[in-house]
């Protein structure tokens, strides 16, 4: 070999070995040379793109683990989901009946049994198999996991419940869900939800979310079945638990939920207005908006909670004793303070007026003496700007 060619061979080993030696102290032995491929622009080679071809792989992967445990529930998987339900129940029944006073006991059973409810969910996604369900007598037992002495078995079961019921899972299959509303009805849950809102404790965050989804189940109920409005407040003490919810001062969720629930189960039945007045409803719900008579709403769910209190008050002075009541109440005159002001709740407080004079000779007569009229021709000579609701 010429000197020329020797020293060429040599400067090529040499850079050879550097590129080896830097492999090595990166970690990738010699078998580990990435191969040959395309990357996503389109070039090819075998060293570009690396972390980007990692989390490729570690995307497929989770697709593909995924896939795994994703299953179809059909008639035959129901009924097993089910069974293991209804094994895990009766196995919970007895390790607390065998161990009443060790709950370490039995409390593994408890953990399966709430698993079991959770895994339950399913169902919400196949909503036209809840005719089946009901055909398997699994309802009932559901349901009375509601009183449980657990209260996180029985806040399961209340998001299950309110799961199966959600508008948008029935919304489009209207007879599944008749066939399971009238299950719930026929197994007393409609008693068993009002029952279990009274041990709820809404300091601790659990338990403050079962009260609003309870309040949710019913409403999804109603929006099913219309009848459930007059059967709740027939069967149940709901309507007293929302008048003593109201009057909690401090405003939250479910104190918006309350009114709004309220509102509902006012608007079109005559039955529930006259037993929320013998329930001493029309001074209470006087004073819930009577906290408003000098002050505004902070935000806009506050103000939402004021309106839909203005609007139990409508339906609830509809039925001629209500009117009284609201008379004797000194209604009319808080009505006009609120108008005085001239607050957000101006027009809703005219409103109000409105509802509870007509037809009612006794109302009209004490608007005219305390001098309503002179606060009311303030609007019609524009000397009040009117704050209009947003809806």
């Amino acid at each position: 070999m010429c000197l020329c060619a020797r020293s060429r061979f040599e400067d090529g080993m040499a850079a050879q070995g550097k590129r080896k030696r830097e492999v090595e102290s990166n970690g990738v032995g010699v078998g580990d040379a990435r191969p040959y491929t395309e990357g996503r622009d389109g070039n090819r080679g075998g060293g570009g793109g690396g972390a980007e071809e990692e989390v490729d792989l570690a995307m497929l992967e989770a697709l593909e683990n995924a896939s795994e445990v994703v299953e179809v529930l059909d008639v035959r998987g129901l009924k097993k989901l089910v069974l293991a339900f209804e094994r895990k129940l009766r196995d919970n029944l007895e390790a607390r009946m065998k161990y009443a006073d060790q709950p370490d006991k039995f409390m593994e059973s408890e953990v399966d049994l709430d698993d079991e409810v959770k895994k339950m969910h399913a169902l919400a996604a196949n909503p036209d198999l809840y005719p089946e369900l009901v055909k398997l007598n699994s309802v009932g037992s559901i349901i009375g996991l509601l009183s449980h002495d657990n209260t996180d078995i029985s806040i399961a079961v209340v998001n299950l419940l309110n799961d199966l019921t959600d508008e948008d899972v029935i919304g489009e299959n209207d007879e599944p869900a008749k066939v399971l509303v009238d299950a719930l009805i026929e197994n007393n849950a409609l008693e068993l939800l009002v029952q279990n809102l009274s041990r709820m404790d809404e300091t601790d965050g659990d338990e403050a979310t079962a009260v609003f989804h309870t309040l949710s189940i019913v409403e999804n109920m109603i929006e099913v079945s219309t009848e459930v409005a007059e059967l709740v407040c027939e069967r149940t003490k709901l309507l007293r638990w929302l008048l003593n919810r109201i009057k909690v001062r401090e405003f939250d969720s479910n104190k918006l939920y309350a009114s709004e629930i309220l509102a509902i189960l006012l608007q079109n039945s005559n039955v529930n207005q006259k037993k929320l007045g013998q329930l001493n409803g029309v001074d209470t719900m006087l004073q819930a908006v009577a906290f408003y008579k000098s002050r505004d709403p902070k935000t806009n769910e506050e103000e939402e909670m004021l309106e839909n209190l203005f609007d139990c008050l409508c339906s609830l002075v509809m039925p001629m004793e209500n009117k009284d009541r609201f008379v004797k109440a000194e209604g009319v005159e808080l009505m006009i303070i609120i108008m005085k002001q001239k607050r957000l709740a101006y027009s809703s407080a005219m409103k109000t007026l409105d509802f509870a004079m007509t037809q009612c000779p006794a109302a009209c007569e004490r608007f005219v003496d305390v001098l309503g009229l002179k606060t009311l021709f303030a609007a019609f000579m524009g000397k009040v700007r009117i704050i209009l609701w947003r809806n």
